[in-house]
């Protein structure tokens, strides 16, 4: 399954406006894939949450994961999970079981090994990071660089996390990765629109 090239990370604190209106906006500018990461709400307001950004994405064809709550995307209608990279092969298939062969499971890796597991387990694609110096990130040890990217990226799709930006995006895809994921560049920006735009437009 073709997967789009960018992967928009959530992070309500970072955005100067209500997240649904900030995905609604990056949405407008072009994008089709989002992970709610968000995990610090309680089960009724991440519940309505996840539901809003389900509804905004539909209509353009989009696709959610929840990180970490394979029951509350099956739930909501979601259309997949990410999952941390504590759940092992052991939760990856235990989300396929759940959540069904047409769901996307992703896996959030640290080293090119932990992608090839989840590649064995049938994950669907994995993000790798840090790839850049990145302050959302600061506990991963140093940033990989675009060397992991070609080293991991020779079966499941993986996605380059951690200091990308529109500058830096090409060059991951150049590495080999299938695209890239963002969360401060579009969460935290005055313009989430114009931003997603850019970061698109140099992904082509």
């Amino acid at each position: 399954m073709a997967l789009p090239p960018l992967l928009v990370v959530t992070d309500r604190h970072g955005a100067d406006r209500p997240l649904p209106d900030t995905v609604r906006a990056a949405v407008a500018g072009g994008a089709r894939f989002v992970w709610l990461r968000d995990r610090d709400l309680d089960r009724e307001a991440r519940r309505n949450l996840t539901r809003d950004l389900v509804a905004i994405l539909a209509p353009v064809g989009g696709r959610l994961v929840v990180g970490g709550d394979v029951k509350l995307a099956a739930e909501v209608g979601a259309q997949g999970v990410h999952l941390p990279g504590c759940a092992g092969s052991d939760g990856i298939r235990a989300a396929r079981t759940t959540l069904g062969a047409a769901a996307l499971i992703g896996v959030s890796a640290h080293t090119v090994a932990e992608i090839a597991a989840a590649e064995t387990a049938g994950a669907d694609y994995a993000t790798l990071s840090p790839i850049f110096p990145t302050a959302s990130k600061p506990g991963y040890g140093p940033a990989l660089g675009v060397a992991a990217l070609r080293a991991a990226a020779h079966g499941l799709p993986v996605f380059a996390l951690g200091g990308i930006d529109a500058d830096n995006a090409r060059a991951c895809r150049e590495a080999g990765a299938t695209g890239v994921a963002i969360m401060g560049g579009v969460m935290r920006g005055s313009d989430p629109q114009g931003a997603t735009a850019r970061i698109l437009a140099g992904l082509t």
